[in-house]
């Protein structure tokens, strides 16, 4: 970790892009919940739905892309799998190896949770940027 100090106005500015951040994963939150869903299970939808190009859908992947234990990642998708949100198979050509795909359910569920993070993200985008180029400003300018 560095040691350096920081200048009011980069203090004031990480403060409020974080209240910026927060704000938008507390409405997340909410919403997961109020449909009985702990909000790490929406993410783990989402990050099954969202897999970049050649990414497996495995437990592994799951745990690194939300930067949790591995033992972690298996206790989210058991959940799910219970709840018939996600399918556990086995990969055809290594039988050790585990995906994980969503199911018809799972997809409906996390279609409608992200129509409404995604439109609150779009109302929320404007201060975001703007505050990370407050964050970005000042960060040049400390190294002027």
């Amino acid at each position: 970790m560095k040691n350096r100090s920081l200048t009011l106005a980069q203090y004031q500015c990480l403060s409020e892009f974080r209240f910026y951040i927060r704000r938008y994963l507390s409405f997340n939150e909410r919403c997961a919940r109020s449909i009985g869903m702990e909000p790490r299970q929406q993410e783990v939808l989402l990050v099954l739905k969202g897999l970049p190009e050649g990414a497996r859908p495995r437990v592994g992947f799951v745990a690194e892309s939300l930067h949790i234990r591995h033992h972690s990642a298996v206790e989210l998708i058991k959940r799910l799998t219970q709840r018939g949100y996600v399918r556990r198979q086995r990969d055809g050509r290594d039988r050790r190896e585990v995906l994980l795909q969503l199911t018809p359910s799972g997809e409906r569920v996390l279609r409608n949770l992200s129509a409404e993070h995604y439109d609150e993200l779009h109302r929320e985008a404007a201060e975001l940027h703007r505050s990370l180029k407050r964050v970005l400003r000042t960060r040049q300018m400390a190294q002027r």
